[in-house]
């Protein structure tokens, strides 16, 4: 590819961050490895903010890196061959690199086939360092070329957590007594959009809710053809759709596809098979994430129907007051999962909503939307049958405005608002 095509791309990428992108939230929970022997990868669903990732790293290492988005159509013929003319235009742009460390940002690198060889090359001979990021589910830790197994660090990336959407309202999640003062009516209020709206950061911004219903409406086209249909070549859209609207209705719920399969089998033609491929690709997408059930059996866990969650709120359909409980539970899911627990759900002679696994240790919690004297031994039951299995002498229950401690035998049970357990930066029991 032409060197001074290259040199084009390069310095209106520049321009472009340096004169455009005036406001980057910094993303929590992002670690990065002390030594730059691997090349950094963030994937994760489309539009969660993963090219402001990189945007941040430019500025960060603005005097020796190189920012390429390869889905940029002027890029669209670029080869594995090229990547070296690419270096080549950067040290003709800037001689003083030459001898010097790199630090290359490469957004939708999927779009060219072999990056991982010429990625490896550079971490390993040249000294540099590599940050790639993609959407597509070719960019996941198990589909990443045996070129960079145990050479690359995966950090997955999701829509703003709701500390992170403060941040964009300009209010300080760590402000002191945020919650003991007039500040905690706005944590509320933001909080209330946050659960209606999600955490997609352009949605975030958005001024109008004209404005934020069309965004999502266009994440979800974007998704349904770019991820789905031309990635996987799928040709029963009938099913696929009716699929995605089932997970998008039944979310916070358990869903089985053998019920799907007869509940629609005679509305239109598909295969059992076919269905259970579909969900699979739903699933590599990371638009849905699934919870098994708590077992020490892998038998059981697989057997049982699995509880499904979506990868943002605002994807979720349903915005009536009894919705709102479902949704509650859905960002406690993402939550635990963005602070790295292993999540499951606990089925014995009641039910808790998850058992959060961290280090060996284990975090009964239940979600509801208020505790009241109808559902409280509802609520309590699977909580302290799942500590009494675990040998659990704590556990949690969320709520939207509630908090108490509740003593039941010898379990300790805090129920506390989510809009405050959200926010708290460290531990939960």
């Amino acid at each position: 590819m032409n060197k001074e095509l290259l040199k084009e791309v390069i310095l209106s990428n520049e321009d472009y961050i340096n004169e455009t992108v005036d406001r980057i939230v910094e993303r929590e929970g992002i670690i990065l490895p002390e030594l730059f022997k691997k090349v950094v990868i963030f994937y994760g669903v489309r539009r969660s903010g993963k090219t402001f990732i990189l945007y941040s790293l430019f500025e960060k290492y603005k005097n020796n890196s190189v920012y390429v988005d390869f889905e940029d159509d002027r890029l669209q013929d670029l080869k594995l061959k090229d990547f070296e003319n690419l270096k080549g235009a950067l040290l003709e742009l800037k001689p003083e690199l030459i001898g010097k460390k790199i630090v290359f940002l490469f957004d939708e690198v999927q779009n060219v086939t072999g990056w991982e060889r010429f990625c490896r090359r550079v971490i390993e001979r040249e000294n540099a360092t590599v940050f790639v990021s993609g959407s597509s589910s070719k960019i996941m830790p198990y589909e990443i070329n045996t070129a960079l197994r145990g050479r690359s660090w995966n950090m997955e990336v999701f829509p703003f957590s709701f500390r992170e959407y403060l941040c964009a309202k300009n209010t300080d999640p760590d402000k002191k007594n945020i919650f003991y003062s007039t500040e905690k009516f706005i944590v509320k209020k933001y909080f209330i959009e946050y659960l209606n709206w999600g955490g997609f950061p352009e949605v975030s911004f958005a001024k109008s809710e004209f404005e934020k219903r069309k965004l999502l409406k266009e994440y979800l086209n974007a998704m349904f053809f770019k991820d789905l249909v031309e990635r996987y070549e799928i040709t029963n859209i009938q099913l696929l759709e009716t699929l995605l609207d089932k997970l998008f209705s039944s979310f916070s719920t358990r869903i089985s596809l053998t019920s799907f399969y007869k509940q629609y089998k005679d509305n239109f033609p598909f295969s059992k098979d076919l269905l259970f491929r579909y969900y699979k690709y739903i699933l590599e997408s990371m638009l849905v994430f699934e919870v098994k059930k708590f077992s020490e059996s892998i038998y059981k866990r697989t057997r049982n129907p699995a509880k499904i969650y979506l990868v943002d709120i605002g994807l979720a359909k349903g915005l009536t007051s009894k919705d709102t409980g479902r949704r509650l539970e859905n960002l406690v899911f993402l939550e635990l999962k963005r602070r790295g627990y292993e999540v499951f759900y606990f089925e014995g002679k009641k039910e808790c909503d998850f058992i959060a696994v961290k280090d060996g240790k284990f975090f009964p919690i239940q979600v509801t939307y208020e505790l009241n004297k109808k559902n409280t031994d509802r609520e309590t039951g699977g909580m302290t049958e799942a500590c009494k299995l675990l040998n659990q002498k704590k556990g949690i229950i969320i709520t939207y405005d509630e908090e108490k401690n509740v003593k039941i035998d010898d379990i300790s049970i805090d129920v506390m608002p989510i809009w405050k357990w959200i926010v708290e930066k460290e531990g939960f029991l």
